[in-house]
C-alpha cells in the first residue's frame, strides 16, 4: 500500500535536487549583482564569500519550513493522499517554470512561484473534495485554504516591490549627498560611521535575527530579547571604532569590506528565506509520510492535521541542500545569464540595451520628466546646484584599451544595494514571511540606480521597459503557477499513472531548454557591443566588417532561396518562419548600427578614418537586409491572402535568378571568410549578367500581361520580387566596390 508513496517521495527528493539547481540559477542574481557589478572584489572571492553565506543560511531556514506545511492551506482538511498529490503537483510545476525563466535570462521569484503553486494545487484538490460531497458548497473552500495567511503573504510580496524601490532610492540619494562620486576624498570618520552603521545593520538583522529560526536560539534568547536597543547601540559604537582602526592603521577600503560582508549576509538571508521554496515541500511530504506510516490508517482517510504542529527540521538535510546550492552557484551558466540582466538594467554608463521601449515605458519617462521639471520650479536654485554638485561624475583618465574594465556602478551604490536588501529580507525572515528576495534585491537595485541618475535621457526608456518586463514576468509567474499547478494536481488526482508521465515531460522539456540555452549562448558570444579587450585598428575594422559581410551574405542566400521555394510550394507556414528569420537579421544589423558610437570610441587614433568606411558598410548591409525583408513580407502577404500561385513561367524565371544569386552570394561569402579580397573585381563583373537576367524576366512578364496573364496580384508580387532583387544586388555590389577601394587604400 505504501509502495506508490515511497516512489513519490523518491521522485520528490529528485525533484528537490533539480529544483535547487534550477532555483539557484535564477536567484544567484539576488546576492551577486552588487559585488560583481561594482568589481569591488575578484569574482573568485565573491563566489567564495557567497558560498559561505549560502551554506550558513541553510542552517537558519528551518523556521521558514512552516510555510510549506500550513502557510497556504489548512492541513487538517486534507487526507495524506491529497497532500501527496498537492506536493507532487507543486514540485513538477515549479521546476518547469523556473527553468523556462532561466533560459530566457529573466529573474523571477521562486517565492511567488511556490506560494501560488501551493495555492493552485490546494484549490484544485479542495474543489474536487467539495464536488464529491453533496453537503458541501463552493463557499466551503475557505475552510480548506488558509486565506488569511495566504493574503498576508501575497500582500507582503506585492508591498515589497514598492517598499524596496522607495527605500533603495531614498537611502541611495542620501548616501550620494554624503559621499558624492568622489568618495575616496571623504573624511575618514564619515567612512568609519558609514561602516559602523552598515555592519551593525547587517550583523543584527542577519546574524541575530537569523538565529531566531534555529535550534540554537534558545541558548542565547535571554541575551537578545529585551536588549535590542543596547545591542544595536553597542554594535554601532564598536563597529565604527573598528572601521576607523581598519581605515587608518591598515588602509582598508571600508566600502569593499561592507560589500564583502553584505554579499555574505545577503547570500545568507537568501538561503535562509528561499531554501523553503526548494526543499520545504519534499521535507513536508517526508514528515507526512512518517506520520501516516505509523498510523495504520488508509491514505485517503488519514487527516494531516499533524502538519499544523511545529516539526523540527533535519539540519543534515538543510546542509545537504546548502551544499547543492553552492555547487550550482559555481557551475551554472544560466545563473550568469540572469546576473547579466540585472547588472545591465542598473549600470551607470550607457551601452547596448537588452530591452526594447514600449508605450508604457515612454509614458513613465515623459511623466517623470514633467515631475522633475515641476520640482525644479519649487526647490530653490542654490539647493539644486548643491545637489547637482554631489552627482557630478568624475572624468576617469583611462586608456581606451582599459575602458571595458570599468565597473557597472561604484562602491557606494553596491554597498547601499546590499545593506538595504539585506535588512528588508532579514526583517521578513524574522517574521517568518516568505518575502521574495528577487523582488526586494531587484527593486532595491532599480531604486538606487534611479536615485543615482543612472537612467539618463539616452537610456531611461529602455531601462524602464526592462523593469516593466521583469515585473510583468513576476505577475505572469503568479498566474501561470496557479493555473499550471491546479491542472497538474487534477491530472495526478485523476490517475496516479500521470505522475511518471509528467516526470518524463519535465525531463524532456528541461533537456530541450538546456540545448536551446547552449545554442543561444553560442550566438551571444559572437556579439560585441562595448566590452572590447583591445583597441580597434584599421586591420581590426577590416576583420570585423569582413565577418559581418560573410555572415549576411550566407544568410541572405539561404533566406532568398527559402522564399522562392516556399512561394513555389505556396507554403504559408514556411514563409512565416522565413519572415521571422528575416526580421531577426534586420534586428541584428540595427543592433550593429546602434553600436557605432561605441565602435568609433574604440578606434585607435590612427584609424579614425576607418569609421566612415564602417558606417557606409553597415548602411549597405541594412539596404540588403531591407530588400530581402520586403521580398519575404510581400511573398508572405500574397500567400496569406490566398491569392493565386505564381505561374510556372514566373517560378521558372525566379528559380534561375535564385541559382545565379546563390552562386554570387556563395562567392562573396567565400571571399570574405578567406579574406581573398583581390578577387572582388571578378564578382563585380558578374553582377551585370544577373541584372540582364532580371531585366529579361521583367520583359517576359510584360509579354504575359499582354497575352495570357489574368491575375493583377501575381503581377504585383512578381514585379516587386524582381525589382527588390535588383536593389538587393545593387546594394551588395556597391558594398563590394566600397570595400575594394578601402582595401586597396590600406595596402598602399
Amino acid at each position: 500500500m505504501g509502495d506508490p508513496y515511497i516512489l513519490m517521495l523518491v521522485a520528490l527528493a529528485v525533484l528537490a535536487i533539480v529544483d535547487l539547481v534550477v532555483g539557484v540559477s535564477n536567484d544567484a542574481v539576488n546576492f551577486l549583482n552588487s559585488a560583481i557589478g561594482s568589481k569591488a572584489i575578484s569574482v573568485k572571492k565573491i563566489m567564495i564569500i557567497a558560498s559561505l553565506g549560502v551554506f550558513f543560511g541553510a542552517v537558519t531556514s528551518s523556521g521558514m519550513m512552516e510555510v510549506a506545511r500550513k502557510g497556504i492551506f489548512n492541513p487538517s482538511m486534507f487526507m495524506f493522499q491529497d497532500i501527496m498529490f498537492i506536493f507532487m503537483a507543486v514540485m513538477i510545476t515549479d521546476i518547469l517554470l523556473l527553468d523556462i525563466f532561466n533560459s530566457l535570462g529573466m529573474p523571477t521569484s521562486t517565492t511567488v512561484s511556490i506560494v501560488f503553486e501551493l495555492l493552485g494545487a490546494a484549490v484544485c484538490i479542495s474543489l474536487l473534495k467539495i464536488s464529491a460531497n453533496d453537503a458541501h458548497s463552493l463557499g466551503d473552500i475557505w475552510n480548506y485554504i488558509n486565506h488569511k495567511k495566504a493574503i498576508q503573504i501575497i500582500n507582503g510580496i506585492l508591498l515589497s516591490v514598492v517598499v524596496a524601490f522607495s527605500v533603495g532610492a531614498i537611502v541611495q540619494f542620501i548616501s550620494r549627498l554624503i559621499y558624492s562620486f568622489n568618495f575616496e576624498k571623504r573624511a575618514t570618520y564619515i567612512n568609519a560611521l558609514f561602516g559602523g552603521f552598515a555592519i551593525t545593520a547587517i550583523t543584527y538583522f542577519i546574524i541575530i535575527k537569523g538565529l531566531k529560526g534555529t535550534p540554537f536560539y534558545s541558548n542565547i534568547k535571554f541575551l537578545i530579547e529585551g536588549n535590542t536597543v543596547t545591542i544595536i547601540a553597542a554594535s554601532f559604537v564598536a563597529w565604527s571604532m573598528i572601521s576607523q582602526l581598519l581605515i587608518q592603521a591598515f588602509k582598508v577600503n571600508i566600502l569593499k569590506l561592507i560589500i564583502g560582508v553584505g554579499t555574505f549576509s545577503l547570500a545568507m538571508a537568501f538561503s535562509g528565506n528561499d531554501l523553503v521554496n526548494f526543499v520545504g515541500v519534499p521535507i513536508a511530504a517526508w514528515n507526512s509520510y512518517q506520520a501516516w506510516e505509523i498510523s495504520g490508517v488508509a491514505a485517503d482517510s488519514f487527516s494531516m492535521g499533524i502538519l499544523a504542529k511545529k516539526v523540527p527540521s533535519n539540519v543534515w538535510l538543510l546542509l545537504i541542500a546548502g551544499a547543492i546550492m553552492v555547487v550550482t552557484l559555481w557551475t551554472s551558466s544560466k545563473a550568469q545569464n540572469v546576473i547579466k540582466t540585472g547588472i545591465d538594467l542598473s549600470r551607470q554608463g550607457e551601452g547596448h540595451e537588452k530591452f526594447k521601449p514600449n508605450p508604457l515605458s515612454r509614458i513613465v519617462v515623459r511623466a517623470s520628466m514633467s515631475i522633475n521639471k515641476g520640482i525644479s520650479y519649487i526647490v530653490p536654485k542654490k539647493t539644486l546646484v548643491f545637489i547637482d554638485s554631489k552627482f557630478q561624475k568624475p572624468v576617469i583618465d583611462l586608456p581606451k584599451s582599459k575602458t571595458y574594465e570599468l565597473p557597472a556602478f561604484d562602491l557606494v551604490r553596491a554597498a547601499v544595494n546590499l545593506i538595504v536588501a539585506g535588512i528588508l529580507i532579514s526583517i521578513a525572515t524574522s517574521m517568518k514571511l516568505p518575502l521574495s528576495t528577487t523582488y526586494v534585491t531587484f527593486m532595491v537595485a532599480m531604486g538606487t540606480s534611479l536615485a543615482d541618475r543612472a537612467w539618463g535621457r539616452e537610456s531611461a526608456v529602455y531601462r524602464v521597459a526592462g523593469v516593466i518586463n521583469v515585473i510583468g514576468g513576476w505577475f505572469l509567474t503568479a498566474i501561470t503557477a496557479f493555473l499550471a499547478a491546479a491542472i497538474v494536481a487534477y491530472l495526478i488526482s485523476w490517475d496516479m499513472v500521470m505522475i511518471p508521465i509528467l516526470l518524463a515531460v519535465v525531463a524532456i522539456l528541461i533537456g530541450r531548454n538546456t540545448l536551446v540555452h547552449r545554442n543561444k549562448s553560442k550566438e551571444v558570444k559572437k556579439q560585441e557591443y562595448i566590452e572590447r579587450a583591445e583597441l580597434i585598428t584599421i586591420n581590426g575594422v577590416i576583420e570585423e566588417s569582413a565577418d559581418h559581410i560573410a555572415e549576411v551574405a550566407t544568410r541572405i542566400n539561404k533566406l532568398y532561396t527559402n522564399v522562392v521555394n516556399d512561394l513555389s510550394n505556396h507554403d504559408l507556414n514556411k514563409l512565416r518562419k522565413t519572415d521571422k528569420h528575416v526580421g531577426k537579421l534586420n534586428d541584428e544589423i540595427d543592433g550593429l548600427k546602434d553600436g557605432v558610437f561605441y565602435f568609433i570610441k574604440s578606434l585607435d587614433e590612427t584609424s579614425v578614418e576607418a569609421s566612415r568606411f564602417y558606417i557606409i558598410v553597415l548602411g549597405y548591409l541594412q539596404d540588403v537586409a531591407q530588400s530581402i525583408s520586403y521580398i519575404s513580407r510581400a511573398s508572405y502577404k500574397h500567400v496569406n491572402n490566398n491569392h493565386k500561385n505564381l505561374k510556372k513561367g514566373q517560378l521558372k524565371d525566379l528559380k534561375h535568378i535564385d541559382e545565379d544569386l546563390s552562386d554570387l552570394l556563395n562567392k562573396v561569402s567565400e571571399i570574405f571568410e578567406n579574406r581573398t579580397f583581390d578577387n572582388l573585381s571578378d564578382i563585380l563583373i558578374e553582377k551585370q549578367e544577373l541584372f540582364v537576367k532580371v531585366s529579361n524576366s521583367v520583359e517576359n512578364q510584360v509579354a504575359r500581361i499582354r497575352t495570357d496573364e489574368t491575375s493583377p496580384k501575381n503581377t504585383t508580387l512578381y514585379f516587386s520580387v524582381l525589382l527588390e532583387t535588383k536593389d538587393l544586388v545593387s546594394a551588395l555590389m556597391n558594398l563590394l566596390q566600397t570595400y575594394e577601394e578601402f582595401y586597396l587604400t590600406t595596402k598602399q
